[in-house]
């Protein structure tokens, strides 16, 4: 699972180098050049699987006991992404209701109640990131 969030910022690397290919070169010329590495990154795995099945035997792995640092980081990292998640979105939502709030309050002050209430309901979302962390950490 750490895999993938190391591989995150090559992807995202990987993606800007498109964008930029398709931006600068014709459309054709850059989906063969993509097409290209697509192929050779379908070769490497191929090539990865054929390595992994034509080992011996597999045998598990001894499970880590309890109080291993590594052992609860799936949960930990799980509600850190909770945590972040829900405040970014409470951001985004506050932003756009707080915004149009105060845009209504400059032509009708007595609007003022049920806009709190709108902008405190996009809060919410922040607070259930908040309880969704505190779920997994007691999982932990």
């Amino acid at each position: 699972m750490i895999a993938w969030f190391v591989s995150l910022p090559v992807i995202a690397a990987m993606w800007w180098a498109v964008r930029t290919l398709f931006r600068r070169r014709g459309g054709r010329r850059a989906l063969r050049y993509v097409v290209g590495a697509n192929l050779l990154l379908l070769a490497g795995a191929l090539a990865l699987l054929a390595a992994a099945l034509s080992g011996g035997a597999a045998q598990a792995a001894p499970a880590a006991p309890a109080g291993a640092p590594h052992a609860n980081s799936a949960a930990l990292i799980g509600a850190a992404i909770a945590v972040a998640g829900a405040s970014i979105g409470a951001a985004i939502a506050v932003a756009y209701t707080g915004a149009a709030a105060l845009a209504a309050l400059s032509e009708r002050p007595e609007l003022f109640g049920r806009a709190m209430v709108i902008v405190g309901l996009a809060e919410g979302i922040a607070i259930y990131g908040l309880v969704v962390a505190v779920l997994l950490i007691g999982k932990a």
